[in-house]
């Protein structure tokens, strides 16, 4: 094992979980959660949501199909990946391909996290970490190779404003003039996101997440409105809250997904909270309540909307099978609508990308 120094995983518990360093040889630290996800690593690592997170993979193989070479489609969006970087902090997982065969992969998971700096840990006993995680819930953690001494603190993620880091700095438009316009808050949003609104034939105009786009003349005459997923405190982003907020007063069409659920959910009055470990994966169970409709989606999320603080003129609208929390909301009679899981999936099941059309339906 020369070429993959010893390295270790300290929970701020005091747990030690020994691997092997691949990628960046460097330390690392963040909050140490973990993903069920079979497959789509290089999807799951590229999305923003991951920002400021060291991930254990609980699939015990990763790596064997490589990763693809980067390369955009016809309107300027990454093809392969869900944004332009790698996004965890760390990567863990228990065995490492060190080979890889698929016809489009252009290099290995080592190689490409060694390109982007990012630090990997294998031959972790990643069972054992998960259930250290289910029991105690996330918690932060560092990576620190053989032989250097561990930092004397972490500083909380959830603590900073991570959507800041991950949003866009300038309007992008996708289409111009193409159909009805579409604002989409860009709080981290994952590429296929935008793909998926493009294939409803609507024009999609990104804005960062604290851009007022009711005042600026160039933007204010949207259509619908589309507020994205993101990383982090749903409490953190009072600007975004705000604008969502006096948009409702226009009554047009307002769809959010997972941060966004969060954030319409505030906007509308409610609270959110923390999640003990939060769900993340491709296998998470929701119900659509008054019905007997169940979907099996694609999740990346740590915190929840609190169904009891909903306004009355507001209805829980998805319900997670597995503990009972919020996987969405709706109006009781306005076009406002949002879900906790991933219909554009990337990767993961299609089984609500449908709620795509639902509202383009109503723009």
């Amino acid at each position: 094992m020369a070429n993959y120094p010893k390295a270790s995983l300290i929970l701020e518990n005091g747990m030690v979980f020994d691997g092997y360093a691949f990628g960046a040889r460097r330390p690392a630290n963040g909050e140490t959660v973990f993903s069920t996800a079979m497959v789509g690593y290089p999807e799951t690592l590229t999305d923003p949501s991951f920002q400021g997170q060291i991930l254990c993979v609980t699939y015990p193989l990763i790596g064997n199909y490589g990763v693809p070479a980067a390369h955009t489609d016809a309107d300027g969006i990454l093809a392969t990946f869900e944004s332009e970087a790698i996004h965890v902090r760390a990567l863990i997982i228990s065995d490492l391909s060190f080979d890889y065969s698929h016809w489009s992969a252009a290099m290995s998971l080592d190689e490409w996290l060694r390109e982007q700096d990012i630090p990997g840990l294998w031959g972790v006993d990643t069972r054992a970490l998960t259930q250290v995680l289910r029991e105690s819930g996330s918690m932060l953690g560092q990576i620190v190779l053989e032989g250097d001494a561990p930092a004397a603190s972490i500083s909380d993620p959830n603590k900073t404003n991570l959507i800041a880091e991950v949003s866009c700095r300038e309007v992008i438009r996708y289409r111009a003039g193409a159909g009805k316009k579409v604002v989409v808050v860009d709080c981290g949003i994952k590429h296929n996101i935008i793909r998926c609104l493009l294939a409803t034939g609507v024009e999609v105009i990104r804005v960062p997440w604290d851009y007022d786009f009711n005042a600026d003349p160039a933007t204010r005459d949207w259509d619908g409105l589309f507020i994205s997923n993101g990383p982090g405190n749903p409490d953190l982003c009072t600007a975004t809250v705000e604008h969502i907020r006096q948009s409702m007063a226009f009554e047009k069409p307002i769809f959010g997904i997972c941060m966004g659920n969060q954030l319409l959910a505030k906007a509308a009055g409610a609270k959110t909270y923390k999640l003990k470990y939060g769900h993340r994966g491709h296998n998470q169970p929701v119900r659509m309540l008054g019905t007997e409709h169940c979907f099996i989606t694609s999740q990346n999320h740590g915190f929840a909307v609190d169904d009891n603080t909903l306004p009355s003129d507001w209805e829980p609208w998805f319900v997670n099978l597995n503990d009972g929390t919020n996987e969405g909301i709706r109006h009781r009679s306005l076009p406002f609508f949002s879900v906790q899981f991933h219909p554009e999936a990337s990767s993961g099941p299609l089984d609500t990308q449908y709620l795509f059309n639902k509202f383009a339906s109503m723009l």
